[in-house]
């Protein structure tokens, strides 16, 4: 008897993923390194798998959940809170390319 999963496994992203053109021409990972796959494992419902590939993967979604949102409506405060997660987005990714970077160079 096959069981219904709660993942969405007609879309698998493995087979359209870009290479890193940055790891190709200089060998050190990119700040968006781990993106893609980061986004394959959300859609097969490994949300902690997701987190550990791309830590970033959360703020991104919730300002883009946030974009898209603010362009069918009026949300009030909508500018500093635009801010304050281009802020925090931009923020994780540099700091996990930090250490990314400093556990590889140890």
């Amino acid at each position: 008897m096959m069981y219904p999963a709660l993942t969405i496994s007609a879309i698998d992203l493995e087979d359209y993923m870009l290479p890193c053109l940055n790891k190709q021409l200089l060998g050190i990972d990119c700040p968006g390194c781990g993106l893609q796959r980061s986004v394959d494992l959300l859609l097969h419902g490994e949300f902690v798998a997701a987190f550990h590939m791309y830590p970033a993967i959360y703020p991104l979604l919730a300002l883009l959940a946030f974009l898209v949102t603010s362009s069918f409506t009026t949300i009030r405060y909508s500018r500093q809170l635009k801010m304050a997660l281009v802020v925090m987005t931009a923020g994780t990714i540099i700091i996990s390319y930090i250490l990314k970077m400093n556990n590889l160079f140890n």
